[in-house]
């Protein structure tokens, strides 16, 4: 075998492991939103690829209007995109860190890393619009 097959054949193994690697991860997949906490966020956050979390509060009313958008979503997006509900009254320290002061607000995290945020109450076509983005980043672009 030359060394030419070698390499070809070390990149098919390494390929074929992240394929795996991947596959399982979208299999164990929630297709609900988690619950989010303070003591719970680092670890949940970076534990997926990508996650959208809804910093919310039980007396916002439009809390209650994207509630149930991002219910659908986890549904529809199960094994591709993560969602996660944080209660901003229940949970300041990450509230705080994220300087959330309007809510609903909705967070998009890659890899653990806050890489675009929504603010105010949106249709859900707008929401998954951003999804969308960060699913397919621009060629050449810094999160691609």
């Amino acid at each position: 075998m030359s060394s030419d097959d070698s390499e070809l054949e070390a990149i098919n193994k390494r390929k074929i492991a992240e394929m795996q690697r991947l596959a399982s991860a979208r299999a164990s997949a929630p297709s609900e939103p988690i619950l989010l906490t303070d003591a719970n966020f680092a670890q949940e956050t970076s534990k997926y690829p990508l996650m959208v979390v809804d910093f919310w509060a039980p007396w916002c009313g439009p809390c209650r209007m994207v509630g149930p958008i991002i219910e659908q979503l986890a549904r529809e997006y199960s094994g591709r995109v993560v969602f996660g509900k944080l209660n901003v009254d229940e949970n300041p320290a990450v509230s705080g860190a994220f300087e959330v002061r309007s809510i609903p607000t909705m967070i998009v995290f890659k890899n653990g890393k806050a890489v675009d945020a929504m603010i105010g109450a949106m249709p859900k076509g707008q929401i998954e619009a951003k999804i969308k983005q960060q699913m397919n980043p621009a060629p050449g672009s810094f999160y691609g």
